[in-house]
């Protein structure tokens, strides 16, 4: 692990603004020292003499001895902290001024102002967590459902790592029975045959590809999925925007062609969260702006990873085709497609044989609320999410753990290729670059750029 760190730091650590109290965390080689010249317990003990991990009550006093705030300070010494550095928490009134004033003292007392995510990011440099609990924590502070709170916590709590140590420890055993066969050949040191390492491997294969396998659903939950809703005019695509944020986002009237531009919203869909362009209606038009908003309409369509394509119950024509073509142009790129016919309180029985290349298909009336229920269900199955407490194993959650976790995988691939061709050295380097890949993944061997860009997106005092 690399160390960057050698001043005090200071931050708020609670929302800016007006509230109950807020929390001004100090942490560092020198926090209690730099905390005992303006925080004084009601104890009349020192600061330095407080026990580790209890609450006291203090009162914090300006330079001259006059008093600023009463509050409670939490002492946490290294290494049993959260950065594993001494730590001081200040608990004092949320006011804004009065907030802002405390950490004032601080940094006038020798305290320099923390970074984005830094105390976050001591915790990771001195090997209290792994790169992707940090990654956890910043997800859940921002999550925006509760799914999205328990996939993060779980890896929070390190499953993701523990699962990915176990991979990188089967790896690095296997190597170190191939360097036994490579260095030494004749003196017969290695306790394991090729076959057994080839079985080895295959196991590391395995546990790849079903790590692999989780990404749909952690970026369906965490992240959220490129949404799209597409159809001709006036089939209700509005309407099914309003009831998927359940309150009126977009323009609704029986007049075709309303949504001339693309209407962005990201909301949660059962345990999914969906970034929804509503786009204009797709149809052959004459209008120079309407022709506009339909060209934008089929340029988002290629830029959606899901594509929910409305229908009416009651009527199919030309422009319908030209949205199903377009749907299974993007389903044969990997899209996936999600058929809503629409409007069934009008025909509850409508003609389906259109949709035969389709998987994925439901009958709702977006007029009616209820059908929420209905969507949100089709959807949650679409990423496995039904029930998220059901899902055991770990889950990535973003575009980097899974981009190293596929490189990792090439490399198992490329080591059990090279052990049934008996290539042993080939596959020794193989081997090596599944334990650089996961060691990517979870910060061993992480590069300095990837680490400054995951806690650049973190807030100041986390």
């Amino acid at each position: 692990m690399y160390s960057m760190f050698t001043s005090t730091i200071a931050a708020i650590s609670t929302p800016h603004g007006k509230g109950g109290i807020a929390v001004i965390r100090v942490s560092g080689d020198e926090a209690i020292q730099i905390c005992e010249k303006f925080v004084y317990p009601v104890s009349k003990k020192d600061l330095s003499s407080l026990p580790s991990n209890c609450a006291v009550p203090v009162n914090i006093m300006y330079e001259n001895g006059i008093l600023l705030d009463t509050g409670i300070v939490s002492v946490f010494r290294s290494p049993k902290s959260f950065t594993g550095e001494d730590t001081v928490e200040i608990s004092c009134h949320g006011g804004i001024v009065v907030t802002q004033e405390v950490l004032s003292r601080a940094l006038a007392c020798g305290a320099v102002m923390a970074g984005p995510g830094e105390f976050t990011r001591r915790a990771f440099s001195s090997g209290k967590i792994s790169l992707s609990q940090a990654e956890a924590i910043g997800n859940i502070i921002d999550a925006k459902s509760a799914g999205s709170i328990i996939l993060s916590n779980r890896n929070a709590q390190g499953q993701l790592s523990k699962y990915t140590d176990k991979i990188y420890n089967e790896a690095k055993n296997v190597l170190s029975e191939v360097y036994a066969e490579t260095d030494f050949p004749d003196e017969g040191l290695s306790s394991m045959s090729k076959e057994e390492m080839r079985e080895r491997v295959e196991i590391i294969v395995h546990e790849l590809e079903s790590l692999i396998s989780t990404y749909e659903t952690g970026k369906a939950v965490v992240e959220g999925i490129p949404t799209v809703i597409c159809g001709k005019p006036n089939t209700g695509k509005s309407t099914l925007l309003n009831l998927l944020c359940r309150e009126d986002r977009a323009i609704v009237t029986d007049i075709a062609g309303t949504t001339r531009d693309v209407i962005t919203e990201s909301v949660v869909c059962g345990n999914v969260t969906l970034n929804i362009s509503d786009t204009a209606g797709i149809r052959e038009t004459a209008d120079e702006v309407e022709s506009e908003g339909v060209r934008r309409s089929l340029k988002q369509m290629e830029k959606s990873d899901l594509l929910i394509c409305v229908f009416e119950s009651v009527s199919y024509d030309e422009n319908d085709e030209i949205i199903l073509r377009k749907a299974k142009e993007m389903q044969n790129q990997g899209a996936t497609v999600l058929i809503v016919i629409n409007k069934i309180d009008l025909n509850d029985n409508p003609d389906e044989t259109h949709f035969k290349d389709f998987s994925n298909i439901i009958k709702i009336s977006t007029k009616n609320d209820s059908y929420y229920g209905t969507i949100s269900e089709a959807i949650n199955k679409l990423y496995m999410c039904e029930q998220l407490s059901d899902i055991s194993s770990p889950v990535l959650t973003n575009a980097r753990q899974k981009a190293n976790a596929e490189k990792a995988l090439n490399s198992a691939k490329g080591a059990l290729t090279a052990l049934k061709e008996s290539s042993i050295d080939v596959a020794g380097t193989e081997l090596e670059g599944v334990m650089t890949s996961l060691g990517e993944l979870d910060g061993r061997q992480v590069g300095i750029e990837i680490v400054d860009d995951i806690f650049s997106r973190f807030c100041v005092g986390k």
